[in-house]
C-alpha cells in the first residue's frame, strides 16, 4: 500500500481511463488509485474493474448510482481515503489535462517541502501555462481566479485548479459534510477553507493541456455556481 492515493472521478471516460491508470502506475513513486465513477453509461467502470486483477491492492473503484457533480465525487473519495489511512490524497482528472509526471512534484511539495496543500497551478504569478484552450475559455478561467482572489483575499493564483494534493490532516479538519458546492466552485471552496484554517498552501507550476479525447463536463450552471458562490464564501467564512 502506498502512502498516497490519487482520486480520479469519472463519467464517460472510456477513451482515457486505462491509459491514465497505466500512466500513474508507471511513475517512479508508487501511487494507489481510486476511481470514483458516476454510473458512466459508456462502460468506464467495466474497464477499471477489468484492470483490478492486474493491479491488486493498488487500483480501487467506487461506483455511485448517478451523476452528482465532481465535488461530491471527491468528497466520497476523501472520506474513503481517510478511512484507509492514506497520508496524502491527490485530485486528478482522467483526461490527461493533468500530467501524471507532475504527481511526484505535488507529493514532494507536501511530503518534503512543508506544504499542507499543494496546487498544480496554471497561473503562478500571472504566468499562463495552458495548452489547446480557446481564448474565450482561457480568459474565463484566468479572470475567474483573479476574481476569487479579489473577493475572498485568498493568496492563491489558480483558485479553480483541480490538480491538488492534500495532507490527510487538512481533510480531517475541514468539515467535508458542510462543503456546499458540487461543480467548478468546489475547488475554490476547498482551497478557501484550507486557507481560512491557516494551512500552508503551495502552488507548483504545471502545464495544463486540454483533453484530446472525450467531452468536457463544463456547463453554464457550473460557471454560475463559481462566480456567485465565492461571494457566499466571503460572507459566511468557515460556516
Amino acid at each position: 500500500m502506498s502512502d498516497t492515493l490519487v482520486i480520479i472521478p469519472t463519467y464517460n471516460e472510456k477513451e482515457n481511463i486505462e491509459a491514465i491508470i497505466r500512466a500513474v502506475f508507471s511513475q517512479e513513486k508508487p501511487f494507489d488509485i481510486l476511481i470514483v465513477d458516476d454510473n458512466s453509461p459508456d462502460g468506464t467502470s467495466d474497464i477499471v474493474t477489468g484492470l483490478i486483477s492486474e493491479f491488486p491492492n493498488k487500483l480501487f473503484i467506487e461506483n455511485r448510482t448517478e451523476k452528482n457533480g465532481i465535488g461530491t465525487a471527491y468528497i466520497h473519495g476523501f472520506k474513503w481515503a481517510i478511512r484507509k489511512n492514506y497520508e496524502y490524497i491527490i485530485e486528478m482528472d482522467a483526461d490527461f489535462s493533468h500530467n501524471p509526471k507532475d504527481l511526484i512534484r505535488l507529493y514532494n511539495a507536501c511530503a518534503t517541502e512543508g506544504a499542507d496543500v499543494s496546487v498544480g497551478s496554471r497561473y503562478v504569478k500571472n504566468r499562463v501555462n495552458v495548452v489547446n484552450w480557446d481564448i474565450k475559455r482561457l480568459l474565463l478561467s484566468y479572470f475567474a481566479s483573479r476574481y476569487v482572489r479579489i473577493i475572498t483575499g485568498i493568496r492563491v493564483y489558480d483558485t479553480t485548479a483541480g490538480f491538488v494534493c492534500y495532507k490527510r490532516k487538512v481533510l480531517e479538519v475541514i468539515n467535508l459534510d458542510k462543503i456546499k458546492f458540487v461543480g467548478y466552485a468546489f475547488q475554490i471552496e476547498m482551497k478557501f477553507k484550507a486557507w481560512k484554517h491557516k494551512f500552508n498552501i503551495k502552488e507548483v507550476s504545471v502545464i495544463f493541456t486540454d483533453r484530446a479525447l472525450g467531452e468536457s463536463k463544463m456547463s453554464g450552471s457550473i460557471i454560475y455556481e463559481a462566480l456567485f458562490g465565492v461571494i457566499k464564501l466571503r460572507l459566511k467564512g468557515l460556516k
